[in-house]
């Protein structure tokens, strides 16, 4: 069974149908994101690596068939026509590590329906939880203003994969480094890490404890200094350090507390001690609300070490993102749900100076003063061409941000840029919009009562 059984169940029982009717026409999905969440003022695109990848490798196989068949109740053989089903379609998309904002495409996949349609679980998964977790990464930085900021977020991720994705967005967005070993050997970023309070702990006192890690690891080394007493694990951590002379490079981590003031305690006890070169990392609860209260406080913190609350984009752990169909077999479609109307056609948008976005029908041309968002990455079901580095990620990511306006870049009560839309594309809205009008029936007006075509009712009992 392959990854094509990770699927929402619909998509495979609309593909069955489509199959059955003759429907495999070509069908345009665009990927985007209605509205950004609350105190946000960009989103940093992301997860479409993960996503072509999972489109470069999709059949239908036989253990496939069988997984729809056992979870429809059915034959298998009512399911024998998606078998070696595969994707052959292309892609549009911003790379990684652009700056999107809302209503803007993402992606948009051009395939046969049934094709197009499958791919939409996977494909929505990847791009809405790792755009979710670049863009918290990349306010992270922002909030640090020059200090390196380093992901510790693995042990509470929402998964071994998800962890895996933020160290990989982290270092994206500009991060120093990850305690996450496999996310570093694999991608070629700093490993980082400390000791834990129960190392500590586990000695009879901090001094031992810190001396024993020494020993252990030539070098600089970090400490933990607030097992205990934060001012006395301090004053030990100085005593050991300048005792094995160790200072330069080597740090002493908070990890609790009121984290601002005890750094300024911290600092003046390691400078009293004459290890003006030790440095101080915080951690512990890390967000860029927290980082950015800190960095205004003047707070005399090193490296900040986020966890939690940024591997799982805890203010905002989702995107109101929606992969819907806008043209199928060269007819534009749209959907006219309440709060949910989308835009017909292929589309691209054009990023202009100080973010006043466009969005263009695919084949108009470029208003002149913009550039082009989405750009071919597959075609027939293949890469057009090879993946992007992770340094080429994080180069577009910087030169976006720094264009960015300082409004949106604000932490907390961000106004983000919007994006408007051709006169073209208003038009096709508006003209799908009568077509199908046009063609839906008015509903039935109810019938009157005797009662009430007279104009006699009554308000209660009489």
């Amino acid at each position: 069974m392959s990854d094509v059984t990770t699927i929402d169940l619909y998509e495979v029982t609309m593909a069955m149908s489509y199959l059955r009717e003759g429907m495999t026409g070509p069908a345009t999905f665009s990927l985007f994101v209605r509205d950004l969440p609350p105190e946000r003022g960009f989103l940093v695109a992301a997860g479409l690596e993960s996503a072509l990848d999972y489109l470069g490798d999709f059949h239908v196989g036989p253990e496939d068939v069988a997984a729809f068949a056992a979870a429809l109740h059915r034959p298998q053989k009512d399911l024998e026509p998606l078998l070696g089903l595969a994707f052959a379609g292309q892609v549009r998309a911003v790379p990684e590590g652009r700056i999107v904002l809302a209503g803007e495409p993402l992606l948009e996949v051009t395939a046969p329906l049934p094709q197009a349609q499958l791919a939409e679980t996977y494909v929505l998964n990847q791009l809405s939880h790792q755009t979710a977790i670049a863009s918290k990464a990349a306010r992270c930085v922002l909030a640090a203003a020059g200090h390196p900021v380093v992901d510790f977020s693995l042990r509470r991720s929402h998964g071994p994969q998800a962890g895996f994705q933020a160290a990989r967005l982290g270092a994206m967005a500009g991060f120093a480094g990850t305690s996450n070993v496999a996310a570093a050997t694999a991608l070629g970023i700093p490993a980082v890490g400390t000791m834990a309070h129960s190392y500590v702990e586990a000695f009879a006192t901090e001094e031992e404890a810190f001396r024993a890690f020494a020993r252990c690891h030539p070098g600089p080394v970090t400490l933990l200094v607030d097992t205990y007493d934060t001012e006395e694990g301090v004053r030990v951590a100085a005593r050991v350090l300048r005792d094995l002379d160790r200072g330069p490079g080597s740090a002493i981590r908070l990890d609790s507390g009121d984290l601002g003031a005890l750094a300024a305690r911290a600092r003046s006890l390691l400078d009293d001690a004459g290890l003006p070169d030790v440095r101080i990392i915080a951690s512990g609860g890390l967000d860029e609300y927290v980082v950015d209260d800190l960095v205004r406080s003047g707070a005399p913190i090193d490296t900040y070490a986020v966890g939690t609350r940024v591997g799982v984009s805890s203010d905002a752990p989702y995107l109101d993102s929606a992969y819907k169909m806008v043209e199928y077999d060269g007819r534009p479609v749209m959907k006219l749900s309440s709060a949910k109307v989308t835009a017909p056609g292929a589309k691209q948008v054009f990023r202009r100076t100080a973010y006043a976005d466009v969005i263009r029908l695919a084949d108009e041309p470029s208003p002149g003063d913009g550039s082009p968002m989405l750009e071919p990455v597959m075609r027939g079901g293949q890469r057009t061409g090879s993946r992007p580095t992770l340094d080429e990620c994080r180069e577009r990511l910087a030169a976006d941000l720094a264009g960015l306006p300082p409004a949106a870049r604000r932490t907390r009560a961000p106004v983000a840029p919007r994006a408007t839309t051709s006169e073209r594309l208003g038009t096709l809205s508006r003209d799908v919009r009568r077509r199908i009008d046009e063609r839906t029936p008015a509903p039935p007006v109810p019938a009157l009562s005797e009662h009430a075509a007279s104009g006699s009712h009554r308000s209660g009992p009489r």
